[in-house]
């Protein structure tokens, strides 16, 4: 398979896994056990507010790891999905915490009881 054909499955995949899922994570191991410290400050912080997520393992796949990337036009993981809509990295989702703008997000978006 050439690289255009394996690059436009992984965004397929991806496309089809935010669709399918309100709040996806695509994340480094999984949501019970993080294989990066950025992703599991991002699971405890959406464990924190109750946020039922997909966690999405990219060391699974390097392709997965890279199409990640591209997709989002995002260098680093992991990656928030809500509604489909990229939210940001694990420094976004942590400042969007903290200063209070998380959850209200998460509500205005109906993944999250107000």
């Amino acid at each position: 398979m050439s690289d255009i054909a394996e690059s436009s499955a992984i965004h397929d995949f991806i496309a089809k896994t935010i669709a399918d899922h309100a709040v996806v994570l695509f994340m480094k191991g999984v949501p019970d056990q993080p294989q990066c410290g950025f992703s599991a400050v991002t699971v405890q912080i959406l464990d924190h507010l109750g946020v039922d997520f997909v966690g999405v393992n990219v060391l699974q796949s390097d392709d997965l790891r890279q199409g990640i990337k591209s997709f989002s036009d995002w260098p680093t993981i992991p990656q928030l999905y809500v509604k489909g809509e990229f939210v940001g990295g694990s420094d976004i989702v942590r400042e969007m915490f903290q200063s209070g703008e998380l959850k209200p997000l998460l509500v205005e978006k109906g993944v999250l009881a107000g």
